[in-house]
């Protein structure tokens, strides 16, 4: 069994699951601009037009299905780190990415980065925040796999902001928020996560936890960069105590059709509520372990809306 283990980025080949959604399609990008092969594990039937886009890039292609456990190894060995980009809920979550995991221990790749890129949930606690909970329980598997692994949180994705959070409402000049407004929160755009992953990937020396946020800004500060972009003057809106908010995404939640969603609107709120009990705010910061990377402000990406 040949185990990659060189330091030379052209010499490392690097596992990426999850490579035809958005950030997964990034971090093939960012792997390949470091100079690393990449071998993207997809499922029978993944999009063909994100599947040729990678091997435009000069991404390798291997069809895999997940649930079979020596085809999926076959399809990791050789490789320095799996990297998973997958996005899901318990089956993709728990399921899939274990049996990534399993396959990649049994072929002897030394490092898995998980598809956690969050904010910090080991802060959290349980049953606070479905979507979190399932990479908790994740990372309990990971725990006691015999692989070296690094998770990679990240805060929120700067350019939820620009309409999908209901933060800065634009047509109305109002940032709203809960709680504290002054509570400083983690913003991190993906093309910015994805070359930090790709960095961390080739990294053999990586610790447990990587924390990084190519932002980080308060309500209050959120409102001054709103007002400097547009050049309207946005205020403040107070929707009320973090209680209340709980309450809130109790109703929402209760309220809700029962669908499959990986996102519905009580998630977005809970994933918003924890950034604004400020419980997960990421620190120390890792954004100086990769000098080579740029970080993309809050001002940059509203400037783009």
């Amino acid at each position: 069994m040949t185990v990659n283990k060189s330091n030379n980025p052209g010499e490392m080949t690097i596992i990426l699951a999850g490579a035809t959604g958005d950030l997964g399609g990034r971090i093939a990008q960012s792997l390949l601009n470091r100079g690393a092969h990449v071998r993207a594990v997809i499922r029978p039937g993944s999009g063909n037009g994100e599947v040729s886009a990678l091997r435009k890039q000069g991404a390798s292609i291997v069809e895999v299905d997940y649930n079979d456990p020596s085809a999926l190894t076959q399809a990791c060995k050789g490789g320095a780190c799996v990297v998973s980009a997958l996005s899901g809920l318990y089956e993709v979550i728990v399921k899939v990415q274990t049996s990534l995991l399993n396959a990649a221990v049994e072929a002897g790749v030394p490092r898995f980065i998980p598809s956690d890129y969050a904010i910090d949930f080991t802060k959290l606690p349980g049953g606070t925040n479905r979507n979190l909970d399932l990479r908790r329980e994740f990372r309990e598997h990971l725990e006691e796999a015999p692989i070296s692994a690094t998770s990679i949180l990240n805060g929120m994705f700067t350019e939820l902001l620009n309409g999908q959070a209901p933060v800065i409402l634009f047509w109305l000049k109002k940032v709203v928020y809960w709680g504290d407004a002054d509570q400083p929160l983690d913003f991190t755009t993906i093309d910015d996560t994805a070359a930090f992953t790709a960095a961390a990937a080739l990294d053999p020396s990586t610790p447990r936890d990587l924390r990084i946020a190519g932002d980080v800004v308060s309500a209050r500060g959120l409102k001054v960069v709103a007002s400097k972009v547009t050049g309207k003057e946005f205020s403040l809106f107070r929707a009320g105590g973090l209680k209340g908010f709980d309450t809130l995404i109790k109703m929402t939640r209760t309220l809700s059709p029962k669908s499959e969603a990986v996102f519905p609107p009580w998630q977005g709120m809970q994933y918003l509520r924890d950034m604004f009990s400020g419980r997960p705010k990421l620190k120390p910061l890792d954004n100086e372990r990769y000098p080579d990377i740029r970080w993309t402000s809050v001002y940059e990406v509203l400037a783009t809306r």
